[in-house]
């Protein structure tokens, strides 16, 4: 019995002096994988086209691509929550870029403002929703209240990022879903590594939570200055090292930070925001090279967290009417009221303030904690993260689709951004800063 050469399609078998043709299953993995992420990227133009994020069609498919494949196995879930980790630490470093430390310093107290107490308040919100409305018991209604907390940088960045957004609201939101996908996770975390009861639990799980954001942007302060350093002073050999040793870099800074005990996205998105306005060689093609990179770690992310849904879970419908039922509260009470209290203080004009409030969208981060949740191995986990599956669905095709719309409707400046568009930092003095 032999084999076919590596990389073909084909093996051969020898049975009875025969030759017989057979297929090679690896290759057919990778031609299934490559041709996914290619009609992955034309979905781009689809998405156009209807007006609903792209982050809805590799979620929809990869579901119902699920139904013909095995159940994923607890192995399996863990190495889709690395998986997902890596892709939202890329999108995290490029939405960091993208605000640049400019952008960020002119609205950086709104931003970690609405990150930490809108994001505490939505997911006592929820979990109070849950608990009191749709009768779930306690530990899971906080749980599901931590699991959609935050808002997602893959989303909004993909919604907003194709776009220039006049005024602060732009820069808001997407400061906002990169600074609270760190505190929703953080809060995930004290949760489920809170042992005991009572207030002993809830002092612990406090003390873990502000350990980890203050951990994490420790060494995404640190590291992003020494980036810094590296690419303006050290002489990279070309640009395709230079954007492949950036990115490099800032996953490395996302492990540094969680082996730290620290928030890992937070790092990675304090590191972003610190280069983002770096001037130095290579520059563009750093920026361009993440830019793409983050729109393929979008699809990885939510193909990949689509084919851990299970639909018969999704289709029950206590699940389901619970799941449109906390979307609805979330969507149009829950935000506007809690977030819409916490954001008075923030000078914007009504409009702005209105499109603040809609455009919270939900995403992959909620999706990777209710995946957490079915790791964890509480009584029910498969119900909640069918619940955030729903939520988050309405929440990128309703919400997302309508940002548009809406913005056109709160007055909000909004043009498209060319294709290929220069940064602030592009075609400057290599050596200047």
């Amino acid at each position: 019995m032999g084999a076919g050469a590596p990389g073909s399609l084909v093996g051969r078998e020898f049975v009875d002096g025969r030759t017989l043709v057979t297929t090679d299953p690896f290759a057919i993995v990778v031609a299934v994988v490559a041709g996914a992420i290619a009609l992955a990227v034309l979905a781009q133009l689809l998405s156009r086209r209807v007006r609903i994020p792209a982050p809805a069609f590799f979620l929809i498919a990869a579901a119902l691509g699920a139904l013909l494949l095995p159940p994923v196995s607890a192995h399996g879930r863990l190495l889709d929550e690395r998986v997902v980790s890596v892709a939202l630490a890329v999108i995290l470093f490029d939405g960091g870029m993208h605000i640049g430390w400019r952008r960020f310093r002119a609205s950086a107290w709104p931003i970690v403002w609405l990150g930490i107490l809108g994001t505490a308040l939505t997911a006592a919100a929820v979990a109070a929703s849950a608990h009191f409305i749709f009768g779930l018991d306690a530990t899971a209604s906080l749980l599901l209240g931590a699991a959609l907390s935050p808002t997602d940088p893959a989303v909004v960045f993909s919604v907003l990022g194709k776009t220039e957004i006049g005024g602060r609201s732009g820069t808001i939101l997407e400061g906002e879903s990169g600074a609270n996908d760190p505190v929703g996770i953080a809060i995930m975390a004290s949760l489920l590594a809170a042992s005991g009861t009572g207030w002993a639990a809830v002092g612990s799980g406090v003390l873990d939570f502000v350990l980890q954001l203050v951990i994490g942007a420790a060494v995404g302060v640190v590291g992003g200055l020494g980036l810094r350093w590296v690419l303006r002073r050290l002489a990279l050999p070309n640009e395709a090292l230079a954007s492949v040793f950036a990115v490099a870099a800032a996953v490395f800074l996302y492990g540094a930070g969680a082996v730290a005990h620290g928030s890992g996205f937070l790092a990675v998105f304090v590191a972003g925001i610190a280069v983002g306005d770096l001037r130095a060689p290579y520059k563009r093609e750093i920026t361009l090279f993440s830019s793409g990179l983050a729109s393929l770690a979008e699809v990885v992310a939510f193909a990949v967290l689509g084919l851990t849904v299970e639909l018969d879970y999704v289709l029950r419908p206590s699940v389901l009417w619970t799941g449109l039922g906390i979307a609805a509260l979330l969507i149009f009470l829950i935000r506007p009221l809690f977030v819409g209290l916490v954001a008075l203080p923030i000078r914007l004009a009504w409009g702005e303030r209105g499109f603040v409030l809609w455009a919270g969208l939900k995403g992959a981060v909620p999706i990777l904690l209710g995946l957490l949740v079915v790791s964890s191995g509480i009584a029910g986990a498969h119900e909640l993260y069918a619940i955030v599956f729903v939520v988050v669905l309405v929440s990128v095709v309703l919400q997302g689709g309508l940002v548009p719309v809406l913005g056109r409707v709160f007055r909000v400046p909004m043009r498209a951004t060319p294709a290929g568009a220069p940064d602030a930092s592009d075609g400057a003095d290599p050596t200047a800063e």
